[in-house]
């Protein structure tokens, strides 16, 4: 019979192979007519997400044979590199600007989020750190908060709120795992609310969101435009949907469908029941990475898989919760599913690292 730690991996990598399987799927249906509209003769969306699954299944393949990404001084090096790269982007003439965020670098053809990489190395090395605190141990050390802190700044001056959450919820969600005094969340939450209110000060579209999250019909043209016409996708839907290829909200009316509302498209095609079943996809994704997690016999793996793994359970809620309302818009994309091959290619990275580190028997 195969071991337990075999059948939480296959489940793993099942899981994560049949959601991208589902978003070239659906990127097919959403962007069809949006790449048709606004990329004239150039190649379609699904087309181009196809080769990207295929050089990301590439770089997971490759990666969960690597012994290097077990070593500390590997995450060490590539997050000092990633705080290099999150430096670059913010000089003009390296860093390209796409709708008001100076977050990408282009390589030729290939554009590339340092935000992505940096929300990896980040909770990679902090798990080797943390794993040096004798067990039992509560030890507050400014070093773990400054290992988050300066990525998080250098993030917030693309700006890029989005990348900025995730990685913070998900590094406070690791520090708990490690069993971080409780005490200090209450200070940590008063904080994040004294730097929202900051952050809403220092940019007012912020605060156009939040109103538009709380009456999105309130500017139904302006600032509540993808809230409205993202509930309007998936309020006629019902238990089973429009069926496959019958979106109306695809036609125009809801913003790049393929990318971070694709969920509402997914909705109003397939229905409650559909959107349930992916949902239990990755329901079954975070339950298996847990169990590759459990099964570990060194606190740096345990620590480095059960981070990585919250931070895609966590990002792909904060998508969910987003399109169906019940939190403000974030550009925060719905992982393996929406349209992008950089995102695809590091969340398949994060695959191949996790799937690596469970291979370690010393």
């Amino acid at each position: 019979m195969p071991s337990l730690k075999f059948t939480y991996k296959r489940l793993f990598i099942i899981s994560a192979f049949m959601l991208s399987i589902i978003g070239v799927v659906f990127i097919y249906s959403a962007g069809t007519y949006w790449s048709a509209i606004h990329y004239e003769g150039e190649i379609p969306f699904y087309i181009k997400q196809s080769v990207y699954l295929l050089l990301a299944l590439i770089v997971f393949y490759t990666v969960s044979n690597m012994p290097v990404f077990h070593k500390e001084k590997t995450w060490r090096s590539l997050y000092l590199f990633s705080l290099i790269l999150l430096v670059l982007v913010l000089i003009p003439g390296i860093g390209l600007e796409r709708n008001g965020s100076q977050s990408w670098i282009g390589l030729g053809p290939l554009t590339v989020q340092p935000a992505e990489l940096v929300k990896i190395t980040t909770l990679m090395y902090l798990s080797h750190q943390l794993s040096k605190v004798p067990s039992g141990e509560q030890v507050v050390r400014l070093r773990h908060f400054l290992l988050i802190i300066i990525p998080s700044a250098l993030i917030m001056l693309q700006p890029d709120f989005g990348s900025v959450f995730i990685l913070v919820v998900s590094s406070f969600i690791l520090l708990f795992i490690a069993r971080y005094p409780i005490k200090l969340y209450v200070a940590f939450i008063a904080l994040g609310v004294i730097g929202l209110i900051g952050l809403i000060a220092a940019a007012p579209y912020r605060l156009k969101r939040i109103e538009a999250f709380i009456d999105p019909w309130s500017d139904p043209l302006g600032s509540g435009f993808q809230a409205v016409q993202s509930l309007m996708a998936i309020g006629p839907a019902g238990l089973l949907g429009h069926g496959f290829q019958q979106s109306r909200q695809k036609f125009l009316y809801l913003p790049e469908p393929q990318n971070d509302f694709i969920f509402s498209i997914i909705l109003e095609e397939i229905g409650f029941l559909g959107g349930c079943f992916i949902i239990a996809l990755f329901c079954l994704f975070i339950y298996s990475g847990m169990g590759l997690a459990l099964q570990s016999t060194r606190s740096s793996d345990f620590f480095a898989i059960s981070s990585l793994v919250a931070m895609i359970g966590f990002q792909a809620a904060l998508n969910i919760g987003v399109v169906i309302g019940l939190i403000p818009v974030t550009g925060v994309t719905l992982p393996f599913i929406s349209y992008g091959g950089t995102s695809l290619m590091i969340i398949w990275f994060i695959v191949g690292v996790i799937v690596s580190i469970s291979n370690r028997t010393t």
